[in-house]
């Protein structure tokens, strides 16, 4: 996740990193007999490693989103439809490993405590529109880099980060 000044926050990917852990304990568990008190000892040992992963995940996304609200008086976000995103099989253990919707709520609420202001804008066209010259550049998701025939040359998450900005201070009505 990259931000409109260009600061990244890195996908830890804590599900990948364990996930040799994960079938090991998955594989011992499925050789336990039913009913055993080994397969029941089994079961804890999975359910515990599965609990750290989410463990880890909440309290990066927790310190992720302090650092966002400490930082900013106004957080502009995408208003995404992570379950539909969720059905494309091929994205679907990424984007629940880097805890989008979760990351949304976090914000939210601490924007809330704070009494910051929290922003969410329509997703259409933010990666693809260029942010100086406001021209759609249509382009892949596997294309990273945002090139624009003003002569923009920019990460395609800060490109995106900096339209979603700028939407959200038409939305309140600030000139960006």
């Amino acid at each position: 996740m990259r931000t409109s000044d260009g600061e990244l926050y890195l996908n830890p990917k804590w599900l990948q990193k364990s996930e040799k852990k994960l079938k090991r304990l998955q594989r011992q568990l499925s050789r336990k007999k039913k009913g055993s008190n080994n397969r029941e000892k089994q079961k804890k040992r999975l359910a515990k490693l599965h609990e750290k992963v989410a463990n880890q995940r909440r309290d990066y996304l927790h310190k992720i989103s302090y650092n966002i609200v400490k930082n900013n008086d106004i957080i502009c976000i995408e208003d995404l439809q992570v379950k539909n995103m969720m059905k494309n099989h091929k994205l679907a253990k990424s984007i629940a490993n880097a805890g989008w919707r979760m990351l949304d709520k976090y914000l939210q609420y601490k924007a809330e405590k704070e009494r910051k202001i929290f922003v969410k804008v329509k997703p259409a066209y933010t990666s693809q529109r260029c942010s100086r010259c406001r021209k759609i550049v249509e382009k892949d998701l596997s294309v990273r880099v945002h090139k624009c025939e003003c002569g923009l040359e920019i990460d395609r998450d800060v490109n995106a980060a900096i339209n979603i900005l700028r939407e959200g201070l038409r939305h309140l009505g600030i000139a960006a």
